[in-house]
């Protein structure tokens, strides 16, 4: 698992910007390390993605291979030259308008070629239906005219209490804003006071590593210049 407190060493203040040469040349080696290991597609830190299986109802599968089945015949027909009007493509209805319509009765000619008993039952089962139906719009209306009476008051109530939310949503917005400026302030300063400093510390170990360097380069030529007297004084 990656680390997620990993510490920048940045310098922003204090080190120059770098040239479009350096910055060529580190982009070519980020880009040659990142060949070597294919990027992951789902970060570390992330939740596996959530399973949609559960959701889907046998009522829902359905009507989705309803719906692909629909769309598959579509494009058949769109791509057939012969046919001259392409079907329409059968599409999922937001609002079932069949519930507010009147049940259709049986005609009295269908009625009176059935026998007395199973046409007095498709009676009872349409006068059924259509109590269902009037049921069903009775309360609708009563739903509509409670909505329309009250409805607005609690819409405005709703909007005041989430504008309440959005003002202290901005608020926490603005503070968080402000304590960023002032962290970013005072880094600036911290390292411009610092800057001098440090910049003589790095001048002085570039001093003392030139010395290093040129005290190993003294003692190999010291160490040359023995091993040449002692093979001239074994000749």
């Amino acid at each position: 698992m990656p680390s997620i407190t990993t510490v920048h060493e940045s310098l922003p203040y204090i080190d120059a910007d770098p040239t479009p040469a350096e910055r060529a040349a580190a982009e070519a080696l980020i880009a040659e390390e990142r060949a070597l290991v294919p990027d992951d597609p789902h970060h570390a830190l992330l939740p596996p993605s959530p399973t949609t299986t559960r959701f889907l109802t046998p009522l829902l599968v359905a009507e989705l291979s309803r719906l692909s089945t629909a769309a598959a015949e579509q494009a058949s027909t769109d791509t057939d030259t012969t046919t001259t009007t392409p079907r329409p493509l059968p599409k999922l209805s937001a609002l079932d308008l069949t519930r507010y319509e009147a049940p259709t009765p049986p005609s009295p000619t269908a009625l009176a070629a059935l026998p007395r008993s199973e046409a007095a039952q498709q009676l009872q089962e349409a006068l059924a239906r259509a109590y269902t139906s009037h049921s069903y719009v009775a309360s609708r209306r009563a739903h509509l005219a409670l909505l329309d009476s009250y409805g607005k008051n609690a819409w405005l109530v709703g909007n005041e209490a989430l504008e309440g939310e959005v003002r202290a949503v901005e608020r926490e917005l603005a503070e968080t804003r402000r304590a960023i400026d002032e962290v970013t302030a005072q880094r600036r300063e911290m390292q411009d006071g610092a800057g001098a400093e440090l910049r003589g510390l790095e001048e002085a170990w570039r001093r003392g590593v030139g010395r290093v360097l040129e005290t190993e380069a003294a003692a190999e030529r010291v160490r040359r210049e023995v091993l040449e007297l002692r093979r001239r004084a074994a000749s």
